[in-house]
């Protein structure tokens, strides 16, 4: 296999988690900008020592040519592991903006990509709900949770039907 690679963010910070839409038109991803001096020059001496310690991370969606970058969501915390939805107008994704952020509190949301319309999906505390995905035909959702778990930071997988 040939990959050929091209840039598409260029901004001072962390960028990760990328996926594509389905229809392979838009990309989501979670992002983290220093937004003082002293995040610059914190973000920029873990850089030296190649490390990113990202704590406050915001969803962003593109075009998948790296145009129209908009920031969709304004939460503040830790939003994380973006996916879009089948029909290409809603993204799923970990939060813990409205949680305990000393650890592992974690949320699944539904935001429209107009960032209205905020919706919790999951999420109790200490369940550190994550990684969101779904089957070919949306039928079922997976992902990662602490719930349920018998031992201090145990991590399993879930399935649930999806019902929209």
């Amino acid at each position: 296999m040939t990959v050929s690679d091209f840039q598409l963010t260029n901004e001072i910070g962390y960028d990760g988690h990328a996926t594509f839409s389905r229809d392979g038109s838009k990309i989501v991803f979670e992002a983290s900008r220093p937004k003082t001096d002293a995040e610059l020059e914190r973000y920029t001496k873990m850089l030296s020592y190649n490390l990113v310690s990202p704590k406050e991370l915001e969803l962003f969606v593109m075009n998948a040519d790296g145009s129209n970058v908009t920031q969709l969501t304004h939460l503040g915390g830790a939003n994380i592991s973006p996916y879009f939805l089948k029909d290409g107008k809603r993204v799923i994704f970990a939060s813990n903006h409205a949680m305990d952020r000393k650890c592992c509190d974690f949320a699944l949301y539904l935001i429209d990509l107009d960032g209205k319309n905020l919706e919790k999906v999951t999420g109790q505390n200490g369940s550190a709900d994550g990684f969101p995905t779904f089957d070919g035909n949306q039928r079922r959702m997976i992902w990662a949770s602490r719930r349920n778990g018998t031992h201090q930071g145990e991590t399993n997988i879930f399935i649930a039907d999806w019902i929209d």
